[in-house]
């Protein structure tokens, strides 16, 4: 700890000191912007401490936090600020840019010079959209639509990047977001189009991440409202086919699925939800069978 907090190779990045840098692995692509969503992990250390005092290197997918926000270490947020994706370093951060001169009793001393290592596994560029969010109604309506339907594509990378961490609640939360704001009406054809196809998209993923809630009506909502926009869509179709064969409503599901099967003949995902729904139906019938065998055996017996 005091060999690398005296060590000369170590990069200033505060001009006095108090934020010094090291880095172990190095990133690729753009540094993290001011004010982005990161997913990091980081362990801090203490001096003469073996173990570490923080960390979060024990979670399998950790959450995103928002420079400015959900990150209070000054010298973190200095440091996070020239890393780029995939990137490690190592940092010290004097008492000023860490807990101050108070610490934080009664596991950090007061005055106390703290190690961080940290690695940027990813980051999403969200000041744009989050400021957007921020304004009235009235001040977003005088953005062009182009910077909509900029904020709405920012909205739908940020539920999927929730979605891939099967962070679903929160995914389907910034779907919705995004779907909010797509609501205006266009001046021209073509502006629809593009309208359209943005909505089309948020729908897609409102569908699947409401069929991983297991809430299948409201896929199915959702999927008809993506049918409206474009009656032949086979994903449309398919994930309003999987909602109906979630609820038993087995000859709903079979249209469904069996219209996008005519668009993709050869989908092998169509075609396995074909085969389950034949195989679902065949049980759901022999069920009914046998419940009616059982209905009317003492009638049979007495006669």
């Amino acid at each position: 700890f005091q060999c690398l907090a005296q060590a000369r190779g170590l990069r200033d990045l505060s001009g006095d000191g108090g934020v010094r840098k090291e880095e172990l692995r190095p990133g690729t692509g753009q540094t993290v912007p001011p004010a982005a969503s990161v997913a990091v992990k980081y362990s801090g250390y203490l001096e003469h401490w073996d173990e570490p005092f923080c960390t979060n290197c024990y979670s399998k997918s950790p959450g995103l936090m928002k420079l400015g926000k959900d990150i209070t270490l000054g010298g973190l947020e200095i440091g996070l600020l020239t890393m780029k994706k995939g990137e490690v370093a190592r940092f010290v951060f004097m008492p000023d840019y860490a807990y101050g001169r108070q610490g934080c009793p009664p596991l950090i001393p007061p005055n106390a010079m703290v190690m961080f290592e940290v690695e940027v596994l990813d980051f999403l560029d969200s000041a744009e959209s989050d400021a957007f969010f921020e304004l009235t109604a009235e001040q977003q309506d005088t953005f062009s639509l182009q910077k909509v339907l900029k904020v709405a594509d920012t909205e739908r990378e940020f539920g999927n990047y929730l979605y891939h961490k099967r962070h679903f609640e929160s995914a389907k939360d910034r779907y919705k977001r995004a779907f909010s704001i797509l609501g205006r009406s266009p001046s021209s054809e073509a502006e629809q189009c593009q309208i359209n196809t943005s909505k089309l998209l948020v729908l897609l993923n409102l569908s699947l991440t409401y069929l991983k809630l297991e809430r299948p009506a409201r896929a199915l909502a959702y999927g008809e409202k993506a049918l409206e926009i474009d009656q032949r869509n086979a994903k449309a179709l398919f994930r309003c086919g999987q909602a109906c064969l979630c609820m038993t409503e087995y000859e709903k599901a079979r249209d469904f699925l069996v219209r996008a099967q005519h668009i993709q003949p050869f989908n092998h995902d169509i075609n396995n939800e074909l085969k389950k729904l034949a195989s679902c139906y065949k049980d759901y019938m022999e069920k009914e069978k046998e419940m009616c065998c059982r209905m009317f055996a003492p009638l049979n017996s007495s006669s």
